[in-house]
């Protein structure tokens, strides 16, 4: 019984006179505590299906469902980290990390000292009164990962947090949050254009095509490459024999997706 399944989702963006059709037919599943990473050109609709999965737009088609209940009627919790923090600027680390709990009126002590517990297991013990101006980008990174974890969620997506950080506090950061995942058995989904990140991080990898946006192909990660650290993937001999595999599909696609810009579909 898997844990989250999109079942022939399909999403369609309207305007006026005609539509453009931004997924057709995806279909995957994932198992509880799976780490998979969506790869694919611009405009391919990755971060669409987390916006889905999400709940933020419903799909055209298809379901989705989390734990065998359709996604729109469960109450289960869906973390969503992105490239920005966006932290608030004159609440304290702190604060902004006790938000969510704040919103949904649950601010109670136990989660508090989580916060803190969290926040220390993530280098932040220190700066726990600190406001964000004063934080390095990729300490605020770390926090907003404190702030997506805090509500315990049973999904975790991430749509490209490391993309805007320097390549050291990225390599970084991907350990960081491999480790915290799997030491919260934590099922994720990564949607990124960086393919490096993509083996390192994942048990599996969708690439995706554009015009429109479908899922072309699927890449089992090799389990020696599961069980080291993201930083040190990079280095094992089959890391580039995935790679090459991976850029090669991805080409095929970014060319298919070239010759095919423009086209709409009129209603």
């Amino acid at each position: 019984m898997s844990f989250l399944t999109l079942d022939r989702v399909s999403h369609h963006y309207f305007s006026k006179e005609n539509y453009t059709k931004a997924l057709n037919d995806i279909s995957f599943s994932i198992e509880e505590g799976e780490f998979i990473s969506i790869l694919g050109p611009s405009g391919c609709g990755k971060s669409t299906i987390l916006s889905i999965i999400a709940g933020i737009i419903p799909q055209t088609e298809g379901e989705v469902l989390l734990k065998q209940q359709k996604i729109e009627e469960t109450k289960l919790g869906i973390g969503y980290m992105l490239q920005q923090d966006y932290l608030f600027p004159w609440k304290t680390i702190l604060d902004n990390v006790l938000l969510g709990p704040k919103i949904n009126k649950n601010n109670t002590n136990k989660l508090k000292e989580k916060a803190f517990d969290l926040l220390e297991e993530v280098g932040l013990g220190d700066v726990v009164k600190d406001y964000p101006s004063s934080l390095s980008g990729g300490m605020r990174q770390r926090a907003a990962l404190v702030r997506t974890l805090i509500t315990e969620p049973e999904v975790l997506l991430l749509d490209e947090p490391f993309s805007a950080l320097d390549y050291l506090t990225k390599l970084k950061l991907e350990n960081l949050v491999s480790d915290i995942l799997k030491t919260y058995k934590k099922t994720a989904i990564l949607v990124t254009h960086d393919i490096g990140e993509a083996i390192s991080m994942s048990d599996r990898i969708f690439v995706m095509e554009t015009n429109p946006g479908t899922i072309s192909k699927e890449f089992d990660v090799p389990i020696e490459l599961r069980n080291e650290k993201p930083f040190y993937v990079r280095r094992h001999p089959k890391y580039q024999v995935l790679f090459d595999k991976v850029w090669e599909t991805l080409t095929k696609t970014e060319t298919i997706s070239e010759n095919s810009k423009g086209d709409v579909e009129i209603t």
